[in-house]
């Protein structure tokens, strides 16, 4: 396989693999369908290009351990969400939890031994197009951010992880990325957000100074679709918690989400942006793009920052597509009930959080079109027990997920 070296600044590698029959792995710059029943969806049927987002939970906790499973065909839980992929069948897909590598050689390993091959008798899927890159997960900051005396270990990382790239990302596309103009924030310092939330009580002002907003990263990642490019703008924000009553990840977690409403709104909100090239500025105003990802944000449960997700469901340029399937009582039976206090449709709900008294169920994952984009369907996939695909959800612990994906078909004139 032949590679194809771009200059490199001074940080870490971003790798953006072109995968395929013969195509070259392009290493880039620094800084780098199924209904909610189950179902498969049939192939060539409609005008649709469908976008998912799943936290596979393919993480694991010692580096290059991913790597090593992934280097055979038989480990169990890359087989059953390989097989969930098999199922929905996404054109454009982000995995959240997928530990990044710098050769991107684990996101390879897991298209070809287990997403190009038939799982349980589904169809393969290919993704001649494949985006990884650098997080801040487990990088060390050289920080004492946790302020518990000591530097070192997951919590004075720049975003928690034992090491770097745990709990990473990747994106998956059967159309073309535009390399070029692929834009990274993995630096972006969230003091340099305007009227951020960051606790300056809590940091130093050299931490306070240095902190990047980012847990994981943020990408802007266009993709070609026929002759209309759509931007997939992928991030994992912090979960809201497993902190103290200085709440710094809920501050984050907050600022995180309001990162991309700032980008995708007009100039004057986005020109505070850089990303990792030293571009500054947003999104080009009348663009097309998906918001994806693990949002770690309920908008009505759970322990977020008030308002956070909002940000974006409540935004102008966006649009929160209802779940194509029935809400209410028969999506609560469908997931082996709900808490009773919640105020979420469940219908809406992506995570298994029942394992533990509290938080319960929770809508954690998005993908949030554009509303220049027409959405066809919409929905959560969340097979209910005795259904095709439930063994591959269950109960704790679970065979792929505690997250369950989560997508939409769009219309895209001319695609095909």
């Amino acid at each position: 396989m032949t590679r194809v070296h771009r200059p490199m600044t001074a940080a870490a590698l971003a790798a953006v693999l072109l995968m395929g029959a013969g195509a070259p792995a392009v290493a880039g710059p620094d800084h780098d369908h199924g209904h909610r029943h189950g179902e498969q969806r049939g192939k060539g049927t409609r005008e649709a290009v469908r976008f998912m987002t799943y936290n596979a939970s393919l993480n694991r906790g010692t580096e290059g351990q991913l790597r090593e499973d992934l280097a055979t065909a038989d480990d169990a839980q890359a087989q059953a969400v390989a097989e969930v992929i098999q199922r929905t069948d996404p054109e454009i897909l982000l995995i959240n939890e997928f530990d990044h590598d710098p050769e991107g050689r684990s996101a390879e390993l897991f298209h070809d031994n287990y997403l190009a091959v038939s799982q349980n008798g589904q169809n393969p899927v290919d993704y001649p197009y494949v985006y990884s890159a650098p997080v801040n997960t487990g990088v060390p900051s050289g920080l004492d951010l946790n302020q518990d005396g000591t530097v070192g270990g997951p919590d004075d990382a720049w975003g928690f992880g034992a090491f770097p790239g745990q709990y990473g990302m990747v994106v998956y596309s059967k159309h073309p990325i535009d390399t070029p103009n692929i834009r990274t924030f993995q630096g972006f310092r969230w003091a340099d957000m305007p009227d951020n939330l960051l606790p300056a009580d809590y940091y130093t002002d050299e931490q306070a100074g240095q902190l990047r907003l980012s847990s994981k990263s943020h990408w802007d990642v266009p993709v070609r679709i026929g002759k209309k490019t759509v931007h997939v703008l992928a991030s994992h924000p912090t979960p809201p918690s497993f902190d103290g009553d200085e709440n710094r990840n809920g501050r984050r977690n907050h600022d995180e989400i309001r990162f991309w409403a700032d980008y995708v709104s007009d100039r004057a909100a986005s020109s505070y942006i850089y990303d990792d090239e030293g571009r500054r500025g947003g999104l080009e105003p009348g663009s097309r793009f998906v918001v994806m990802g693990d949002q770690n944000s309920d908008p009505h449960d759970g322990d977020s920052w008030p308002g956070a997700i909002q940000q974006l469901l409540e935004h102008p340029r966006v649009q929160d597509p209802l779940p194509t399937s029935a809400g209410g009582p028969e999506a609560a039976a469908r997931q082996g009930g709900v808490n009773l206090s919640h105020l979420s449709d469940p219908a809406y709900d992506t995570a298994d959080f029942n394992d533990d008294p509290a938080p319960g169920n929770l809508r954690a994952d998005y993908v949030l079109p554009s509303k220049n984009l027409r959405v066809l369907e919409a929905g959560v996939w969340w097979p209910a027990p005795g259904e095709p695909g439930s063994e591959l959800t269950g109960e704790y612990p679970f065979p792929t997920s505690d997250h369950r994906p989560v997508y939409i078909d769009i219309a895209v004139a001319g695609h095909r």
